[in-house]
């Protein structure tokens, strides 16, 4: 027999901006889906019309698409898949698997607040489920029922899941879930079963706030004759705070560090780490995630979200990054700020960001630096300029601008012409080298100062040696 295709999914509710809980949630099914040649699947859970909106969609989407998390199927909305479930709904009703229930809201609260009055778990007590020789109470007039799923009343309903390990629900503990509303649509819980069923889902990654929905749909895809797939509930995801990750707590959207400048294979490292491991491994590419993931390797417990280690691990991505690529990065940065196209074309791009990308956290520290090569201002600060900027070192600057002004350009003559400086006016490199840069670049800390004014140009630097 030749083994069962996996497929994942990733089925978010675009009731808020997605953030980097909820698409941890998306890369273990995507990775594990990619680790096994099987097919992920996008799909977006729209039936709370009331929270759900385009704009969290499109967030959904842009994030997906700028981490490469691809799907090989969708999206596929629900909203748009009505009339499966309603025929499925028919299919059960046909079958004596789901009952009307008529017990009105208030008459449900009054019922918990006796259950809980007598220290019993709040859950509805089957009033109206149907059973040989009971009786039913009278149908209130004008009255639109719900439709509650026929929950076995006996045995238990178990898994084996690949994070938590083996669980075991009583499904005396269960009450009857309401799968239709009054107006006919269908629920969550029984939603997800059909769509499962339908795109042939074989293993279901998710949070674990999911844990108590499982036994229930559990439940349905056995009533509707099917196996349920494997599932693997995920911990949360913590904030600094040690709170569970939410927009209530703070979290940003996806796209969010995007703009920050971080990149989608430093983030995919950093996520994967947030719930699994390979070792002691910390910094790794995609293509070796995807080579060593699995499930069995799933964390057990919350991870907590930690932005200095993300900036850590954005800068190793950053320093093993090629200058062209990192270039590509900057310039889009420079021309969404204003610069030119055709100016930054002129070769330097690739060359300031190797000089620059080992103290570079993000793509816009980068393009920070980048952009005073470019004529962006700068601003020493007073200190710095009171402190390096002085009348004793002024003959030293002018006779380095003198030096400067004639000879070939290049590094090596550029170095040649520093320490003719340094060796006439009796200094060491310091005391000359940080009045350049904070004049140059604004700040006394740079790289060497000798590639920092042969990337500056002989034209610019002479200026700002000149009119300091």
């Amino acid at each position: 027999m030749t083994q069962q295709k996996i497929r994942t999914r990733f089925a978010p509710s675009p009731t808020g901006f997605i953030h980097l809980g909820n698409i941890r949630s998306a890369l273990y099914p995507w990775a594990f889906a990619r680790s096994t040649g099987g097919a992920f699947i996008l799909r977006i859970e729209d039936t709370d019309l009331e929270r759900s909106t385009q704009a969290a969609v499109d967030v959904i989407l842009e994030s997906m698409q700028w981490l490469g998390l691809t799907p090989d199927e969708g999206p596929y909305y629900q909203m748009q898949r009505m009339d499966r479930y309603k025929e499925v709904l028919a299919l059960m009703q046909a079958q004596g698997l789901v009952y009307p229930c008529y017990m009105s809201v208030a008459e449900l609260d009054a019922l918990r607040e006796r259950q809980m009055a007598a220290r019993q778990k709040p859950r509805y007590d089957g009033t109206w489920r149907p059973e040989p020789g009971k009786v039913l109470p009278a149908v209130p007039a004008g009255v639109q029922p719900v439709l509650r799923f026929k929950n076995p009343m006996a045995g238990v309903v178990a898994w084996d899941d690949k994070v938590k390990g083996r669980i075991e629900i009583h499904n005396e503990e269960l009450d009857d879930l309401v799968i239709a509303r009054p107006d006919g649509t269908p629920t969550y819980n029984f939603c997800v079963v059909v769509d499962d069923i339908d795109m042939a889902i074989t293993h279901v990654i998710r949070g674990d706030d999911h844990v108590n929905n499982t036994p229930r749909q559990i439940n349905i895809f056995r009533a509707l004759g099917k196996e349920p797939p494997v599932y693997a509930h995920l911990p949360t995801v913590l904030n600094e705070q040690g709170e569970k990750m939410s927009k209530r707590n703070g979290a940003k959207p996806v796209t969010q560090y995007r703009d920050e400048g971080y990149l989608p294979d430093a983030m995919i490292n950093y996520l994967a780490r947030l719930g699994w491991s390979h070792g002691d491994d910390e910094i790794f590419s995609r293509t070796q995630f995807l080579q060593w993931f699995d499930l069995d390797h799933l964390g057990k417990s919350a991870a907590q979200f930690d932005e200095a280690k993300l900036r850590w691990v954005n800068a190793q991505h950053i320093k093993a990054m090629g200058d062209d690529e990192l270039a590509v990065l900057a310039s889009a940065i420079l021309v969404r700020r204003g610069f030119s196209a055709d100016v930054l074309a002129d070769g330097r791009l690739p060359r300031i960001c190797a000089l620059f990308k080992d103290r570079c956290e993000t793509t816009v520290a980068l393009a920070d630096w980048a952009a005073i090569f470019y004529g962006a201002a700068i601003a020493p600060t007073q200190e710095d300029r009171e402190k390096h900027i002085t009348a004793a070192i002024a003959p030293a600057l002018d006779a380095l601008a003198a030096q400067l002004a004639v000879g070939t350009w290049d590094k090596p003559s550029i170095a040649a012409a520093i320490k003719t400086v340094l060796a006439e006016h009796g200094l060491k490199m310091p005391q000359l080298a940080m009045p350049v840069r904070v004049l140059a670049m604004g700040t006394p800390h740079t790289p060497s100062v000798d590639a920092v004014i042969e990337l500056i140009g002989r034209e610019k630097i002479l200026e700002i040696l000149r009119s300091r």
